[in-house]
């Protein structure tokens, strides 16, 4: 017989051993797995594909339709995409069109072997033919037998597609890079089906949403042709071409057509690029970790650049030790850069980026964690995937060019006295992330502003939509450190990764963890910063003497109520910070700062405009006054946060 002790014993080992699992969330994943063979046909520009797709619903629900995407129906003259970049050029914005300079009116003037195109020859569900409906960029499948919940069905299909001249991200013959194929959006890739249903959404203009899987993909091209994608190629000893071992060159073949065969696992999408004058340049980890491939061409125009891109190899290697101590490791077996697209685009493993810029570099890789491991639905949260992706580029640069020894640019700006008025701007922002508070700054002055809860292609401008998406959004992490700490923060990052990584955690799951691991309700934060356009605005009031303590009142100006960090700097050098928590935290930010006196005072009343501050110092004593004095928050008018003394 077991005594009460031993009971006790075992049930607390139980809790150790499954606790830390019980925590996980518990969201059902859809589950896919893509087998395709294509046939490329580099004289006209088009492919035949086969693809089986084994889907796994492993919702309760019973499924009676499924939803294809077809990206490329959207490079067609009065799509959906042509007619609202049209549209949106009618605006006026800053003195310009609005209209995203990469589509313009472009695809209104594509020639009828110019477009794209998608087109489903045959499609079967175990082995039953399906019909289907197009809706222009979405294929709309009514089943004849429902998809029962926790089962799984075979999908064949047989498709055929025109590569569009290169417009927007996907496309042929660029002629900016020179680069043949940026083969992104390529199949038919199934629609998103989670806790609040199917997500068919059109391809308008934004970002992505996508079922995690495996896929194994044969591309056969003409073998002259280079290949660069997500996933691992399976026959390297075939190519050679640096897969084999860096610095091998394309192995000769007797056929007229070379197969690449990639295989990728637990991704929700699929990227490849082809051109016949690709270079490749192979990076190791020295400690071991992902093989960083970066694979551009030498055209006309790209020719000298070896060395930029060389760099990026390099600077990959660097960085990825910083990136993975702040924000998870990196769980894939390799990465590839590749010159592609129209500017920088992520996919599983891969980005295409037009150019050797180190900060899109570093921007696109991160989407490796912020979208490809952590996939919100970026129609509905591009500010958690653009936003948090900017906060730890931002990050990573910092270190990058420090490591390097590069001088810190507001250190450069401080030495050219001509230029004040930029001086005066830089140092009323943050020393980190100081170019997205601009840009929010400059999105409240436009009156433009719209709430970040805005579907991504129902804004009514693309300048709001960025400033948005990507300023505002990297904002709110920087500023999260200023309301809970940035040790805190930090720690969330890591605990986001651990919990929600290959799933798709929405901005409450994002909340849940912060406020776990900060120990400060921030419901109020997600409220005000996401949901509305009201903006902070604090001042100093007015101070004086009574009953032999000094005081000094602080005003609410905004509407948007926070915590206030208060510092005073006295004539003989010392300093006091006061830390004034917001009543809806019921908690308050720890000291970062072991040196400095500080002080939490009573919470701050968000129904009260006014607070009062006392500090036992003579008035007289008092130097300076400033709020904020990191800068980490978003106060729209930083002149009212200082007071300065001169007794």
């Amino acid at each position: 017989m077991m005594t009460i002790k031993k009971i006790a014993c075992l049930l607390t080992m139980l809790f150790l051993l499954f606790g830390p699992l019980q925590a996980q969330p518990e969201r059902w994943q859809q589950r896919v797995k893509y087998t395709m063979n294509i046939d490329v046909d580099t004289t006209t520009n088009r492919f035949k594909g086969k693809q089986r797709l084994e889907y796994s619903n492993n919702s309760s629900d019973k499924l009676t339709k499924v939803f294809y995407h077809l990206y490329w129906n959207a490079f067609q003259p009065n799509s959906s995409m042509d007619t609202r970049s049209r549209e949106l050029g009618k605006i006026q914005v800053n003195g310009r069109p609005d209209w995203d300079g990469r589509v313009k009116d472009r695809i209104l003037n594509l020639k009828d072997n110019e477009i794209g195109y998608q087109k489903i020859i045959a499609l079967k569900m175990n082995g039953v033919a399906q019909p289907f409906k197009y809706h222009e960029t979405i294929l709309e499948v009514n089943l004849t037998t429902a998809i029962l919940p926790k089962s799984k069905v075979v999908f064949e299909m047989e498709f055929e597609a025109q590569v569009p001249l290169q417009v927007r991200r996907s496309g042929r013959d660029n002629p900016v890079t020179g680069v043949r194929y940026s083969m992104s959006q390529w199949y038919p890739k199934l629609c998103e089906y989670d806790y609040e249903g199917w997500h068919p959404t059109p391809y308008v203009a934004r970002e992505f949403y996508g079922v995690w899987g495996d896929f194994d993909v044969n591309i056969n091209i003409d073998k002259m042709y280079k290949l660069g994608g997500t996933g691992v190629l399976v026959n390297a000893n075939d190519i050679g071409w640096g897969y084999d071992k860096p610095g091998t060159a394309l192995k000769p073949t007797a056929l007229n057509k070379r197969l690449w065969h990639f295989k990728a696992e637990n991704v929700h999408d699929f990227v490849w690029a082809a051109d016949p004058d690709y270079k490749h340049v192979v990076r190791k980890m020295p400690s071991g970790g992902p093989v960083l491939h970066v694979i551009y061409n030498d055209k006309p125009g790209n020719a000298g650049n070896d060395s930029l891109w060389e760099k990026v190899g390099d600077a990959a290697v660097a960085v990825l030790p910083f990136m993975e101590q702040h924000f998870g490791k990196y769980p894939y077996p390799q990465y590839s850069f590749i010159q592609g697209g129209d500017g920088g685009m992520e996919y599983p493993m891969a980005t295409l980026i037009n150019g050797p810029s180190l900060g899109t570099v570093f921007h696109e890789w991160m989407h490796s964690w912020y979208q490809m491991m952590l996939g919100t639905n970026e129609s509905m949260y591009a500010w958690m995937d653009e936003g948090f992706t900017s906060y730890a580029e931002s990050l990573i640069s910092r270190f990058y060019y420090k490591r390097a020894g590069i001088e810190d640019y507001k250190d450069a700006l401080k030495k050219q006295p001509d230029n004040d008025n930029l001086k005066q701007l830089i140092e009323s922002l943050p020393e980190d992330h100081s170019d997205s508070y601009s840009g929010y700054f400059s999105l409240v002055k436009s009156g433009l502003e719209e709430p970040m809860t805005t579907h991504a292609d129902h804004y009514n401008n693309n300048f709001a939509y960025s400033v948005d998406a990507y300023s505002k959004g990297e904002v709110f992490m920087a500023q999260l450190g200023y309301i809970v700490g940035a040790v805190a923060r930090d720690k969330i990052l890591l605990e986001y990764y651990r919990l929600w990584r290959f799933k798709h955690p929405n901005a409450n799951d994002f909340l849940r963890v912060a406020e776990n691991v900060s120990g400060i309700k921030l419901d109020w934060y997600k409220e005000y910063w996401i949901n509305t356009t009201k903006t902070i605005n604090y001042s100093i009031d007015s101070l004086w003497e009574e009953n032999g303590l000094s005081k000094i009142r602080l005003k609410r100006l905004g509407q948007v109520p926070m915590p206030i960090d208060l510092q005073l700097t006295f004539k003989d050098g010392t300093t006091e910070f006061h830390n004034i928590p917001l009543n809806l935290m019921f908690g308050s930010k720890p000291n970062e700062n072991p040196s400095q006196k500080y002080i939490v005072d009573e919470d701050w009343k968000w129904t009260h405009p006014f607070y009062i501050v006392s500090f036992d110092h003579k008035l007289i004593d008092l130097k300076r006054a400033e709020i904020d004095p990191s800068r980490q928050m978003a106060d729209v008018e930083r002149k009212n946060n200082v007071l300065e003394l001169n007794w």
